[in-house]
């Protein structure tokens, strides 16, 4: 079977840097591919936002083969056969970022935009997908926790597909960014790689043939498991109504029956930030000082202040104190597409000429996610540049699960 491939919601082509081993682009600006992944097609598209930055990027780097519109709208007939599917479909909903009281899960406004995979999947009878999100997506929304992914699970397992998840924290695989996300691959009850599924069962998968345990190994410790049954209510709208359960953070979904459990990594050397930051001179401008400098002290501080809710009551809202600055010798923190503004959440290094303090440069915040240098130096603004970045995932995983996708894709 040919190795061909959608990416949706694609960013600045985080899943195809990783699955074709990119590192460099040539003198044209295109990238590189070392490997042999066809992307016959992809999609970028952001709503409320005239210029297209991260959608320029990807034509900048792939070509023309992306898409520009509204992906509700693109009639399946348009999106050409393949075999695997794959996509960091928005996050904004289930985002750790936001507080428990605004997120709105499944239906909230991009949080819908899964129904759009799930309609791709179905009308191109697509053999593959691997999906990328937030790892709250396990627990929301808050006042039903694990509904929405229940409700994935059930329609996903109705499309004809049996599904393995598994959080992955980067930095725990040798990556250079301490960056937890759940990513999830499906395959067709019809594809010969389910043959064999039933006769390994769901337990050795998770635990040491399936495609996570093959590409992050983890542990083999004793650990409970949690089986829940799908198949037990009518339908979605029943699971909406009523469903609630604790997904672990690894798990696989055959025939409609889930079994779920705690998995630890077997932990490798990460990256330091040390090891990312760049060596060159004329950094000024990254340099932290006066009121800056000062505002970064007071962010990164311990505070309790009084605030008062929209009822008229009084509340003390509390944060515990930062280090100064980020430790050379950790990975980075979880970046967000604040990364580079004044923020609290915002990297804060020493330069390596001066000793000063500064931010992190755009290059080192491509580091962060695994691009090649200047990835996204195609005319946006610098402050898009991080946005970029804070948006992406870490091509690395990608590009550590891709032998293990090849050979099932090949043998079919």
């Amino acid at each position: 079977m040919k190795k061909t491939v959608i990416e949706l919601f694609a960013g600045v082509g985080g899943f195809r840097v990783g699955l074709n081993d990119i590192h460099d682009f040539d003198n044209n600006g295109k990238a590189i591919e070392n490997r042999d992944w066809k992307f016959v097609w992809a999609n970028q598209w952001e709503p409320a936002t005239t210029v297209q930055h991260a959608y320029d990027c990807y034509v900048t780097r792939f070509g023309n083969e992306c898409s520009n519109e509204d992906i509700s709208k693109v009639d399946s007939k348009d999106i050409p056969n393949h075999t695997l599917l794959c996509g960091g479909f928005p996050c904004q909903d289930y985002s750790v970022a936001r507080s428990l009281s605004k997120e709105k899960g499944i239906e909230g406004k991009k949080g819908v935009l899964f129904w759009d995979i799930a309609r791709i999947l179905k009308d191109k009878e697509t053999p593959f997908f691997l999906l990328e999100n937030v790892d709250r997506l396990l627990k929301s929304p808050s006042k039903q926790r694990g509904r929405d992914f229940g409700i994935m699970l059930r329609t996903l397992s109705d499309l004809g597909y049996n599904v393995e998840w598994r959080i992955i924290n980067a930095a725990d695989y040798g990556a250079a960014q301490r960056r937890r996300r759940i990513f999830i691959f499906g395959w067709k009850k019809t594809t010969k790689y389910n043959e064999n599924i039933d006769y390994i069962g769901p337990k050795y998968l998770i635990a040491q043939e399936g495609v996570f345990a093959r590409a992050f190994p983890i542990e083999q410790e004793d650990s409970k498991y949690r089986c829940i049954d799908l198949l037990q209510y009518e339908d979605t709208v029943d699971i909406t109504k009523h469903f609630k359960a604790e997904f672990e953070n690894a798990g696989i979904m055959i025939n409609g029956k889930v079994w779920t459990r705690r998995v630890t990594p077997v932990y490798e050397k990460p990256i330091t930030i040390g090891e990312i930051r760049e060596k060159r001179k004329g950094l000024d401008k990254y340099i932290l000082t006066g009121e800056k400098l000062k505002k970064f002290e007071y962010l990164r501080g311990g505070k309790k202040i009084l605030r008062t809710r929209p009822d008229g009551t009084e509340y003390y809202y509390s944060e515990g104190s930062m280090s100064e600055y980020d430790s050379l010798d950790l990975p980075g923190r979880t970046m967000l597409t604040s990364e580079g503004s004044v923020n609290r959440s915002t990297h804060i290094i020493p330069d390596k000429e001066t000793g000063k303090l500064r931010l992190l440069t755009p290059i080192e915040a491509e580091r962060l996610q695994s691009f090649p240098d200047d990835w996204t130096n195609t005319g946006m603004p610098e402050n898009r540049r991080y946005f970029m970045m804070g948006n992406a995932l870490v091509t690395k995983v990608i590009d550590r699960v891709e032998p293990v996708l090849r050979e099932i894709i090949e043998h079919e």
